[in-house]
């Protein structure tokens, strides 16, 4: 009499204990492909930001290479050189183009001189400075040819396109990084997706492989009946 009361239990209990178990594996699979779309959606949405930064970023280096490609053509003359050179390179005092005068023979030099043939002589051969003396304490100024100007704006014009190609190399591995992390994420959660979820997911797998087995178990025990 307790087995088929038994029986019974088990012909109610182990049809609901299925439905239950099967309910709940189905919202764990809703449940995890929800959060799957969401990841995947994230991440897709990282790297299409850090696609775009690094776009814009190579538009605007672009730029301003073929900005600094042009100044270089059209400033030629040094007092455009001059003008454009502290945007180029920070000087601490601006480089200026000063006109060297000869200097004035006093008039008793000329009148010793058209007077002593041997003191003009001697005043020709005597060598002369090239720089003036310095005034005590204060150092001498290097004097810049002005033919040294082109090279020198050029170079401070390449230093300029290398500082902007570093900054911009600079940011375009990190948004690497950044996109590298996302696919990272997105492949770890398309695997645990692959592999069965989470561990409820898979506890809910189980718990309905297992009511389906005691359901066979219990009808076959009531057909041996």
């Amino acid at each position: 009499m307790f087995s088929r009361i038994w029986l019974k239990l088990a012909e109610i209990l182990v049809p609901a204990i299925l439905a239950i178990t099967i309910f709940v594996s189905w919202q764990a699979d809703r449940r995890d492909r929800a959060q799957l779309a969401i990841q995947l959606a994230a991440a897709q949405q990282t790297i299409a930001q850090a696609a775009a930064s690094q776009h814009d970023r190579d538009t605007l280096l672009n730029q301003t290479l073929a900005q600094i490609a042009t100044q270089k053509q059209t400033t030629v003359t040094p007092a455009q050189i001059l003008k454009d050179l502290p945007s180029a390179i920070s000087l601490p005092v601006p480089i200026a183009l000063q006109t060297i005068q000869p200097n004035p023979k006093p008039a008793a030099q000329a009148a010793a001189e058209g007077t002593n043939p041997s003191y003009s002589a001697a005043s020709q051969k005597a060598p002369k400075p090239d720089n003036p003396s310095p005034r005590p304490g204060q150092p001498a100024d290097a004097i810049l040819p002005v033919a040294d100007l082109k090279p020198l704006y050029e170079f401070a014009l390449d230093c300029k396109a290398c500082q902007a190609k570093l900054a911009a190399t600079q940011g375009d591995l990190t948004d690497e990084k950044t996109k590298t992390a996302a696919l990272t994420k997105e492949r770890d959660a398309a695997v645990r997706a692959a592999k069965g979820g989470g561990a409820l997911r898979r506890i809910a797998r189980a718990a309905k492989w297992f009511a389906i087995g005691a359901a066979a178990g219990a009808i076959a025990a009531k057909a041996a009946h």
